[in-house]
């Protein structure tokens, strides 16, 4: 059954994405302290990240999606969800999206660099878009904020989703800074590579809201996407930075995967 949003209902869906986006900045304040962060520290922070990821996923979106449907909805959402981060790697792999070429590019190639940065970001927008289903609804249950219900779901993975971009951040500034790129620079295209998150929390959440029947599939997608995309580029990544490292960073990833699913299983049970 559809279910009325109204026009503030989706600003507010659209804030709580736009404040997902803005964390990533947040990933260059390092680099205003520091000349340069370790390899260590980056594996910690990739572990970090794919904790917080996994956590919410597992304890917020893959719990929701089986109180609201079948294990079989589910499924096909989360099947979904990998379908698109394995388009999103095809594609990626066909054009090299580096930050010095922002600068240079003409019309045509910055439509294809915004067109990549979407694919690749939109599981996150769409994973707070689809936590905020029951927004502002009589029978939700949450934190009053501006006079109106917050899911508390919508708070974790707004929280989470928050401190993931953190290191997404670091990994975006840390080329910017071999090319001499000023640390309000690195700031900004730090945030401009998560400004899809807003919009896709947008369509996410207008999908789900209208079309009420489809939720379990929208958590399932949500989150098959960021656990494929914790497997599949985290941890890699996290592991290509610590093969120098003693132990080759195994020792700093579980670290830090640790402390993300300490920061984030308390929340998910509030």
């Amino acid at each position: 059954m559809a279910t009325d949003a109204s026009f503030g209902a989706f600003v507010f869906v659209f804030l709580a994405g736009l404040v997902t986006a803005l964390a990533t900045g947040l990933g260059a304040i390092p680099f205003f302290l520091f000349d340069d962060i370790s390899d260590r520290w980056n594996v910690a922070l990739w572990g970090i990240a794919s904790g917080i990821m996994v956590s919410a996923s597992l304890f917020g979106l893959i719990g929701e999606g089986l109180a609201n449907g079948t294990p079989v909805e589910l499924g096909i959402g989360l099947l979904a969800g990998v379908v698109l981060v394995v388009v999103a790697h095809e594609v990626l792999e066909d054009y090299e999206v580096s930050p010095k070429k922002y600068a240079q590019a003409d019309f045509k190639k910055l439509v294809l660099i915004l067109g990549i940065l979407t694919v690749h970001s939109f599981p996150e927008g769409v994973a707070v878009g689809v936590s905020f289903a029951d927004l502002g609804l009589q029978s939700a249950t949450g934190l009053a904020i501006f006079g109106t219900t917050v899911p508390l779901l919508a708070v974790f993975m707004t929280v989470a989703i928050s401190i993931h971009n953190v290191p997404e951040g670091v990994a975006i500034s840390i080329p910017l800074r071999s090319m001499g790129v000023s640390e309000w620079r690195m700031a900004w295209w730090a945030v401009f590579s998560s400004l899809p998150q807003p919009i896709g929390a947008v369509i996410a959440f207008a999908f789900v809201r209208y079309a009420r029947e489809f939720l379990p599939y929208g958590f399932g997608f949500a989150a098959g996407a960021m656990i494929y995309l914790v497997l599949t580029e985290f941890i890699p990544e996290a592991l290509d930075l610590g093969e120098g490292l003693p132990g080759r960073g195994y020792q700093e990833l579980v670290a830090g995967l640790a402390v993300g699913i300490a920061v984030m299983v308390p929340l998910a049970f509030i």
